[in-house]
């Protein structure tokens, strides 16, 4: 039986993480599948977020197996202030020895045919970089976004933390993963001497089998009420700055023909909430705009399948990454006012699937064009379909089956 031993922060029952539906689908793929799979996981007090529902998710065929680790901003702090030492590569460095051991003890155990370590909770790979120098089994890594970028991680030494653990990467992996196209020109910009088949582009994609199995209600609107637009997920005030959408609304209102009192927009799960509702009051449009708790993975999928439509936003600094947010929005089937360039990765998937609406994030001006002409979509209700092929090419399952086909084609050689 051939067998992966997985390191992934984000894993059931966390919330509020795509990262964690990835590593799920995967695992969970590789079980059905026959191989033997562990997963090694960070305790729950190691999480700010996550709910005892999201335990059913994980399959009966995949053992977790949870090591000591704590947030140094929550548990280590004093009065919020911590030393930065304790914080490289993130927050979660606790998690590194406690994993090491948990870790050699089931290599040891039940010796896998790979170890594979999920980013963006560097210490992952750090835990796996470790673990495959002790026992020699073979790494591989699933970068999903670039680690290393301009300006990011904004500490010096976290960025060169994350340097010195792409170097390794690139020195001991069998090969890596990225989510983007962008992602992997980068890393080919970066590490010229790799072998472009180093770098393997597996999408994010939906999860078909949570999907099949979410009930929604029928979108029913009584006359006059608004159209419901909604965001589902965090929204990073660095790489998905509302700022300039906010302000494209609070002008669009102030012209009563506009007609912008049409829309309502249901923000789920953004986080920096605080820092939003001020803007949001300041502009006066909360009566278009509303800020709504998480929920779990299968209720926020039922909320994407029962509203009029959804918003993405994706700022040029992350122009080689795509959320996997974007999939959900492909499955759902519902027209997508994205706001990101054209020219990103992201922008470039939508524009292929033809239910977007798509313009910058940062161009207010162009960002009104685009809310009246999202408006009159879904008044004339003129939505464009993809076909049941086209949309299953977007899912995690397919990206799963990719993913065994690499590593049964490393076994073979």
């Amino acid at each position: 039986m051939a067998s992966v031993f997985y390191i992934a922060f984000h894993y059931p029952p966390v919330l509020g993480s795509s990262g964690v539906h990835r590593t799920l689908a995967f695992t969970r793929h590789l079980a059905a599948s026959g191989w033997q799979v562990r997963v090694l996981v960070p305790s729950l007090t190691a999480y700010d977020n996550w709910s005892e529902a999201q335990h059913d998710l994980v399959p009966g065929k995949v053992q977790v197996i949870r090591a000591f680790a704590r947030d140094v901003s929550r548990h280590f702090s004093w009065r919020g202030k911590y030393f930065m030492s304790m914080a490289i590569p993130d927050n979660w460095q606790s998690w590194i020895p406690s994993g090491v051991i948990a870790g050699l003890v089931s290599i040891l155990k039940n010796r896998p045919d790979y170890i594979v370590s999920t980013y963006p909770i560097a210490s992952a790979h750090m835990i796996a970089y470790v673990l495959h120098r002790l026992t020699g089994v073979p790494w591989i890594a699933d970068l999903r976004d670039p680690m290393a970028q301009e300006n990011y991680p904004s500490d010096p030494r976290r960025r060169r933390c994350f340097q010195w653990l792409e170097e390794k990467i690139v020195s001991h992996c069998r090969f890596a993963m990225v989510t983007a196209p962008g992602a992997k020109d980068l890393y080919l910009e970066r590490f010229p001497d790799t072998d472009p088949d180093f770098w393997q582009v597996l999408p994010n994609g939906f999860d078909e089998e949570i999907f099949s199995g979410v009930r929604s209600a029928p979108v029913e609107r009584e006359e006059g009420s608004p159209f419901i637009v909604l965001h589902s997920g965090v929204i990073y005030p660095y790489e998905r700055d509302p700022t300039q959408f906010f302000q494209a609304l609070a002008e669009l209102k102030r012209d009563p023909a506009s007609g912008i009192s049409r829309l309502h927009f249901r923000l789920r799960a953004s986080g920096h909430e605080d820092q939003f509702r001020a803007q949001v009051e300041k502009l006066d449009i909360a009566d278009l705009v509303s800020f709504e708790p998480p929920v779990p993975y299968a209720e926020a999928l039922s909320e994407m399948l029962s509203v009029d439509g959804l918003m993405l936003l994706q700022a040029d600094n992350c122009n080689y990454q795509i959320p996997a947010k974007a999939y959900e929005y492909i499955r759902s089937g519902k027209p997508v006012l994205a706001l990101t360039p054209d020219e990103g990765d992201t922008g470039k998937l939508m524009a292929t699937t033809g239910i977007a609406d798509i313009c910058p994030l940062d161009n207010k001006d162009r960002i009104k064009v685009a809310l009246l002409a999202f408006l009159a979509k879904l008044t004339q209700g003129e939505l464009a379909r993809l076909t049941e092929e086209e949309v299953q090419g977007y899912s995690r399952q397919h990206q799963a089956a990719r993913f065994q086909a690499l590593l049964d084609a490393a076994l073979a050689s």
